[in-house]
């Protein structure tokens, strides 16, 4: 029998009566055909009261990796090599998200859906009922697959089953040609759970608003992402930084994302990359509410190109870590496709251009944009099926894109069995 832990790490109590095995994972295939099985995952998951599905659907989410859940076999993957410490982490955030009663911190919750679309903990140690965070994707899953289904589906059994069965098998062989260890990425729960929420946001704003246009640049708060400031690396990220607007804010790309704006020779989006470069000089980091006042004065805060330059000076090598820790600024700035589309071309400069060495990393980086809700299937989708040489040339643009087929895959994948779900439920 597997060793027990305590359901929450946090709790250091030798006699805390909440316990679960902990998860082992081993790794199987080579290559591209790289999995990691949970062998335990349906102890861990009983433990929990939740859905099996429900815990490596999660992964798959927070890892940008496919999975594959086959109950009938208790058998359940992850493409990609991933270590069972790193999975026991996901699954500390897992347990705070979907688990553990907010009021009372107590695992004795059940997921209910309520008639406006909603999805509770349902405490039966304290009573009360509280909301899970819908933006996160596993959200739109669980609604889709309600608490208590699979039991209902595996009483079937039949050609139901056999068709699931049939159908994972499929997907694990075509896992094995098309997905790698690529899948991996340094996240922790930590990250993921250190951004603002929009309304804390909102309620920033609002707070600070009255100090602008001529707003304070002092204060900024340092949240501890990782950044080169080595004179050189400053000097360089404010060069390439500089070619890339000249070549695209300045002079602009055409077609119709151009924005008709007028502001002379005075070009804000270039002050606000160099401004924040300066400030992540200066100060190591920088603040989202100081960014947000710097793009209010410059009178850029609504405009699309806005996001190109944030997408190419927020972020570092350690990009898939740092974009929970944006997401609200971004998403408080992003309201339209043509916001969308302009931060995945930034993103493709910055990556492309400036950091080739994350072209592997782009699966990670867009499934970390679409947990986060600053991208849509369909603008990613669109994005992905041609190059560009708007932001760089063209045979970088589809490196890019090359490198970004197993997100793009693992979409349309889901899309279509997620319509596949739906049809089901209708008969």
């Amino acid at each position: 029998m597997a060793a027990t832990i305590n359901i929450r790490r946090d709790v250091t109590d030798p006699f805390y009566r909440y316990k679960m095995e902990k998860l082992q994972s081993k790794i199987e295939g080579k290559g591209n055909g790289i999995k990691s099985v949970i062998v335990n995952l349906s102890s861990v998951a009983q433990s929990l009261s939740r859905s099996p599905q429900y815990v490596v659907k999660f992964f798959g989410f927070e890892l940008g990796a496919q999975v594959t859940a086959n109950p009938s076999d208790d058998r359940y993957i992850i493409n990609g090599a991933h270590e069972a410490s790193k999975l026991q982490d996901y699954l500390d955030t897992f347990i705070v998200k979907f688990v553990l009663c907010e009021e009372c911190k107590n695992p004795e919750t059940d997921l209910k859906i309520t008639k406006d679309g909603n999805i509770i903990r349902d405490c039966k140690a304290c009573g009360q009922r509280t909301n899970v965070d819908l933006r996160h994707k596993l959200s739109g899953y669980i609604l889709k697959n309600p608490p208590g289904k699979d039991s209902s589906d595996s009483k079937k059994g039949g050609k139901k089953s056999k068709s699931k069965s049939k159908k994972n098998d499929e997907k694990e062989k075509d896992a094995e040609n098309g997905n790698s260890d690529e899948d991996k990425h340094g996240g922790t729960p930590e990250a993921v759970d250190g951004d603002a929420s929009d309304d804390e946001l909102t309620l920033r704003i609002q707070q600070e608003a009255k100090e602008l246009p001529k707003a304070s640049q002092d204060g900024a708060k340092d949240d501890g992402w990782a950044i080169d400031m080595s004179q050189s690396a400053v000097d360089a990220r404010a060069q390439a930084l500089a070619d890339s607007l000249n070549r695209v804010a300045i002079a602009g790309g055409g077609g119709e994302d151009e924005e008709d704006d007028d502001f002379g020779g005075d070009n804000p989006y270039e002050k606000l990359g160099a401004w924040i470069e300066e400030e992540k000089k200066s100060k190591g980091n920088v603040d989202d509410i100081e960014i947000y006042k710097k793009c209010v004065e410059l009178g850029i805060e609504k405009k699309h190109k806005t996001l190109q330059v944030l997408a190419q000076t927020l972020f570092t090598k350690e990009i898939v870590k740092q974009i929970p820790t944006r997401a609200s600024l971004l998403k408080k700035l992003i309201t339209s496709e043509r916001h969308q589309r302009a931060f995945l071309g930034g993103t493709e400069r910055f990556i492309g251009k400036d950091n080739p060495e994350l072209i592997k990393s782009v699966p990670n980086i867009l499934m970390a944009y679409y947990n986060e809700d600053l991208i849509t299937e369909e603008v990613v989708t669109k994005w992905g099926t041609k190059a560009s040489k708007k932001y760089v040339d063209t045979p970088t643009s589809k490196k890019v894109r090359k490198a970004a087929e197993p997100f793009l895959t693992w979409l349309a994948e889901a899309s279509e069995e997620e319509d596949e779900e739906d049809e089901e439920d209708e008969e």
